[in-house]
């Protein structure tokens, strides 16, 4: 398996994936491929940050990490990670989690913020994002708002998160 960073000709493919891969999930708007597409054109969106698991020439798995605000940090949300199902439960999605983490430490960025599973992001690290001082700009269970502080020296932050107008949040 190789993780590199997107290409303009894996976009086609990168939709298909998220598409296919949110199709059967049981917390979906059904709408997370066309959010990689609006945040793409974000300037929320950070290139280097927006990664492919591709086996034998074939993307199977996408994870896309982009801006957000937290008081006055710039911060990172983890949203969507994407792997074909055919190709789930065989490490794809950790292995996309961890080398996002050590690309988003290597450009300086402190905490990744995510709303997902507490059973699956716990096993990748990500805590209840309110031990960091972290809130959500919406209501939903804590164990479900986790954050990964991506530095050991990452200096402690407070505040609610502010999302990138094409998460649909106000």
């Amino acid at each position: 398996m190789i993780i590199r960073k997107e290409e303009i000709k894996d976009y086609e493919n990168i939709y298909s994936v998220v598409e296919k891969a949110f199709s059967a999930a049981e917390h979906s708007d059904g709408n997370e491929h066309k959010l990689v597409n609006a945040l793409r054109e974000s300037d929320a969106f950070i290139p280097e940050l927006s990664l492919v698991a591709e086996i034998d020439g074939t993307v199977v798995g996408h994870i896309l990490f982009t801006q957000v605000k937290v008081g006055d940090d710039i911060e990172l949300a983890l949203a969507p990670l994407s792997v074909l199902p055919a190709y789930q439960r065989k490490g794809i999605g950790t292995a996309l989690v961890k080398e996002g983490h050590k690309k988003a430490s290597e450009l300086g960025y402190n905490y990744s913020i995510v709303l997902g599973s507490e059973a699956y992001y716990q096993r990748t690290g990500y805590l209840p994002a309110e031990i960091f001082g972290i809130k959500p700009p919406f209501d939903v269970p804590s164990e479900n708002y986790m954050a990964f502080k991506l530095s050991e020296t990452a200096p402690d932050i407070k505040g609610t998160v502010i999302y990138p107008k094409e998460f649909g949040s106000d």
